[in-house]
């Protein structure tokens, strides 16, 4: 028997006879810290923006950790961050907003044991990396690289120094995706074969804006417009290539064990033409045929495909679709050699198709997901859907959290970690090479320098986090 099929049935049998004995997780510090698992653990935030402003709220219900500062050029995005603390009956953090660096002075508090960034892309490397210089653990929302070397450096500091970074990719704790993953990890779906994720989402409305209001007020970006459309849409202009893989791929990766005994080898992008966001300009009543975004040229293609070998013999296709008129539906496939599952919508348990040929019978039709999820409802789901209810993104976003916390006070190592964020970041600057060299085939670097050989699973191994 290969070392695949053994590291495979023994995943299974572990899993059937013990749901959370499987893996002891490493020590998630490497390196010399004063952190006491019996404090509350201390936060800053970099980037306290919308999305930043959903972690703070989060962060500011529960009674193991400190909010201690903000650091945003933003006044108006501090002014809601420090509304949030005060309607939780938390002090007020300490602000650092003289500029798009005074973050660094942050980062020089005694006071702060970890910080959560989420900030434009563009910043992630750079504030990433000196937050793990000044030994502050590192919660980092989700993109993809600017560029190739950006993913090595993230690895090269995480080596030099040991300071953790977690990688906070939220739609790998979707109910239904933890579900499918709990059949998977159950051998129902036998061997996997291929797997399909991405990012299908209509950003128009996010991507343009009238300076003002966030979501579909207007035709602005850049300099003139506010939140996201400030600094996102630039990426539409000036790049094409597969801009946000993380949501499509995490999933899916952590079902085929990559980087833990498994891994991607190579990677071939095309990129369709690119029409949607001058329709949207040109169709929006605050826009027009004269408006100056209109005249703006957009590079990024409007349906960008991905497809992805990987070590063990699967294949993964990402499709990142985010400038045409279109439902929500981020397009997930799981296939194997005894079942398939595909979802559409946004994660309801009957928002899906499944088939078990044995278990049906041979019938060749579909089966709704909604009975097959409720039964393999994951553990960590059942165990904090009350406490998770109310959290942005159906409840994904706490378990986010929640595992950032309770590693660090738990000293356990990030189910997310450094390779996992360079690896998945990678496929951004690497779908930009082959779309420009007409699909051409590219190969991925192995982040880990070989260690994916011998790693282990950790995520949802247990009912914790």
């Amino acid at each position: 028997m290969d070392t695949t099929t053994s590291r495979r049935n023994f995943i299974k049998t572990a899993t059937l006879a013990s749901f959370g004995a499987l893996v002891l997780p490493n020590s998630l510090f490497a390196y010399s810290n004063d952190f006491k698992t019996d404090k509350k653990v201390r936060v800053g935030f970099i980037g306290v923006g919308l999305r930043g402003q959903e972690h703070v709220k989060l962060l500011a219900k529960r009674n193991d950790v400190e909010i201690v500062a903000f650091a945003d050029p933003e006044k108006r995005m501090l002014a809601a961050s420090q509304k949030i603390l005060k309607d939780n009956n938390k002090p007020a953090a300490q602000e650092f907003s003289n500029g798009e660096y005074d973050y660094r002075n942050l980062l020089k508090l005694k006071t702060i044991d970890a910080v959560v960034i989420a900030t434009p892309w563009e910043w992630h490397l750079t504030q990433g990396v000196e937050a793990m210089r000044a030994k502050k653990i590192v919660g980092m929302e989700v993109s993809g690289a600017i560029k190739l070397q950006d993913c090595w450096e993230f690895v090269k500091v995480y080596e030099e120094t040991k300071v953790p970074i977690f990688m906070m990719e939220n739609v790998c704790y979707r109910r239904d995706i933890m579900a499918i993953l709990n059949m998977v990890r159950k051998g129902m779906f036998g061997e996997l074969v291929h797997g399909r994720g991405g990012y299908q989402h209509d950003l128009r409305g996010v991507l343009f804006n009238d300076g003002i209001n966030p979501y579909n007020s207007g035709a602005e970006f850049g300099e003139k417009g506010f939140s996201e459309a400030k600094w996102r849409t630039e990426h539409y202009v000036k790049r094409n290539g597969e801009l946000y893989p993380t949501h499509g791929l995490g999933p899916v990766a952590m079902m085929m064990d990559i980087n833990r005994g498994n891994r991607l080898t190579k990677l071939s992008s095309f990129s369709s033409k690119a029409l949607g966001l001058h329709k949207y300009i040109v169709e929006h009543p605050k826009g027009g045929e004269n408006h100056p975004s209109a005249k703006v040229k957009f590079n990024q293609g409007d349906v960008v495909t991905t497809q992805i070998a990987c070590a063990n013999g699967e294949t993964i296709l990402l499709t990142h679709d985010t400038s045409l008129q279109r439902p929500y539906d981020l397009g997930f496939r799981v296939q194997g050699t005894e079942g398939l599952w595909q979802d559409f919508g946004w994660g309801d348990f009957n928002q899906g198709h499944i088939y078990f040929e044995k278990t049906m019978n041979h019938t060749h039709r579909w089966d709704n997901t909604e009975k097959w999820m409720t039964e393999y409802d994951h553990p960590m789901w059942k165990r904090f859907e009350n406490t998770a209810a109310g959290a942005g993104h159906g409840g994904m976003d706490f378990f986010v959290m929640n595992t950032f916390i309770e590693c660090i006070k738990r000293n356990i190592e990030f189910p997310m970690d450094v390779y996992d964020l360079a690896l998945w970041y990678s496929i951004t600057p690497l779908s930009e090479e082959s779309i420009a060299k007409g699909g051409q085939v590219v190969d991925i670097p192995d982040f880990t320098n070989g260690k994916w050989k011998t790693r282990k699973p950790v995520f949802g191994m247990t009912d914790e986090f």
